[in-house]
């Protein structure tokens, strides 16, 4: 252990961090109510510069993906960050600030639930959220976690931004969780599919007829991704993107593809276009819509999305849908329902999910099948679900986000509230996209806005938009202003009118 001065105290500006080196270590400091403290500078989550976040609320957050951690002891509070970052020992002396080049050890949480045994179902990003807040506040039972997968907990939003663009092998995509989880002894991982649920009698049986009992058990089942019931919607060459496995089919394709043709125009599929021209594929997209998002972004923004993609070779054709897929042995062609015919190599869907709520027989559904829970994210007595597959009350309203970091949100309130907490969601959404090289940044969810203000060059790609019902923000989309989405990612959990965020904007 060696001290190292790595800053002038004049440097120190309240809640602003300052990135430095203590010997081989890169960190950041900041002074915060007079107090200095010294972190790990990388998010534990994907490495971002934490200097280039934002302090707000107590929070340090993450500038790429609005991760959050405690000011006072780095202690994580939101995904998709799922550790703490390493705090170094740190103090004023004379007119330097000496740092550790060794992390202090962080104490160990006391345990609780011991002899429980509790199930999670599923080991996507809600999943994996789930284990890991177990993890962090000590939980001393059995932990069975269910997944069929033979390698599961990854990032899927690597899938489309860059597994079939060519950037990043499947292999590579990033895992979720630390080796310290996973090696957790009370954690056991079962590979199998669910058969049964029992919510009454606490049961759930797997599909090899195994039976396993509960004290507590988390639905995280996600959804199931749509292909349209048209002719030839099977055949070969025509894809969903869900899986790692589904991205490594999607690739080898497009690696033998000339033409790919997108059906829908949601943030996969977008991202998708824009992934498979980095291939040098031509893609063409189809769409009802003219241009596209618009509800969940604005007119504005919807309008420079689509300029985007057709400055960067990609072609739209709107105002119709896909009638059939044609081919003999695989797709060779897209008929749409205006009677055009698009030539395709590789077709992908991008036309949403449904909710993944087989298991939830006997229990309260809505309209689209998913399984409707309380504020507490509870849907019977100690059983809780998240994320794609539930409809929870937000600000009073019934919703359903298929947003990767709510059902990551959802899950650590939902492992919580299984250890006995009474918590109820409340967050604030977000959730981020690539396109064409631009980063594309959705806070807060646009139920009804019926007034945009937006500041900036939206064709540029450089923006801030407020979608606002009357004065009140009910939703910020931006590009190019990751240091104030971090900031409002923790301010717009109380209601935020239209003229204090756009002087925050200005500021």
């Amino acid at each position: 252990m060696t001290e190292h001065a790595v800053a002038h105290v004049d440097q120190l500006e309240e809640d602003r961090a300052l990135r430095v080196k203590a010997g081989d270590q890169t960190l950041i400091v900041l002074r915060h109510n007079g107090q200095v403290r010294a972190y790990q500078a990388g998010c534990p989550h994907a490495g971002a510069p934490l200097e280039e976040g934002a302090i707000c609320e107590d929070r340090l957050i993450c500038p790429w993906h609005k991760a959050a951690f405690a000011l006072n002891d780095g202690e994580v509070t939101e995904p998709p960050a799922l550790a703490s970052l390493k705090r170094y020992p740190a103090q004023v002396r004379g007119d330097y600030l000496w740092v550790d080049d060794q992390p202090a050890h962080a104490p160990l949480p006391a345990p609780q639930g011991a002899g429980r045994t509790f199930i999670v179902v599923g080991a996507g990003a809600a999943g994996s959220a789930a284990v890991a807040s177990l993890h962090r506040q000590g939980f001393a039972g059995q932990l069975l976690w269910i997944d069929p997968e033979a390698d599961p907990a990854y990032d899927r939003t690597a899938l489309s931004k860059f597994v079939i663009a060519g950037q990043q092998t499947p292999a590579q995509v990033p895992a979720l969780l630390d080796d310290e989880v996973l090696a957790w002894p009370n954690l056991r991982r079962v590979r199998g599919n669910v058969s049964g649920l029992d919510a009454v009698n606490k049961h759930i049986t797997l599909a090899d007829g195994q039976q396993l009992t509960y004290d507590a058990a988390l639905l995280a089942t996600g959804g199931v991704p749509q292909r349209p019931a048209i002719p030839g919607a099977q055949l070969p060459g025509s894809f969903v993107l869900r899986s790692r496995d589904d991205a490594a089919r999607v690739l080898e394709q497009a690696r033998n593809s000339r033409r790919a043709v997108i059906i829908g125009d949601s943030f996969i599929g977008l991202e998708a276009a824009s992934a498979l021209r980095q291939l040098g594929l031509e893609v063409q997209v189809v769409s009802r819509h003219e241009t596209p998002l618009a509800r969940q972004v604005g007119h504005p923004v919807s309008r420079a999305l689509r300029r985007l993609h057709e400055q960067n070779g990609v072609v739209f054709h709107t105002a119709t849908e896909p009638a059939s897929l044609e081919g003999h042995e695989r797709v060779e062609a897209v008929m749409l329902t205006n009677g055009e015919r698009l030539a395709a190599d590789l077709v992908l869907f991008g036309t949403g999910v449904t909710p993944a709520t087989h298991l939830a027989q006997g229990l309260p559904l809505g309209d689209d099948h998913s399984l409707i829970v309380d504020s507490g994210l509870r849907a019977a007595p100690g059983l809780w679900a998240v994320g794609d597959m539930v409809n929870f009350p937000l600000a009073g309203h019934p919703l359903r986000i298929e947003h990767w970091r709510v059902a990551q949100q959802q899950a650590c309130l939902a492992a919580e509230n299984m250890l006995g907490a009474q918590r109820e969601y409340s967050d604030v959404p977000f959730f981020w996209s690539l396109q064409h090289g631009k980063t594309l940044e959705v806070l807060g969810h646009g139920r009804a806005w019926n007034a945009i203000e937006l500041t900036g060059d939206a064709d540029g790609m450089n923006f801030v938009a407020l979608l606002c019902v009357d004065e009140q923000v009910e939703s910020v989309v931006a590009c190019g202003h990751r240091a104030l989405l971090a900031m409002l990612s923790q301010r717009m959990k109380r209601p935020l009118s239209r003229g204090e965020a756009l002087a925050l904007i200005h500021s």
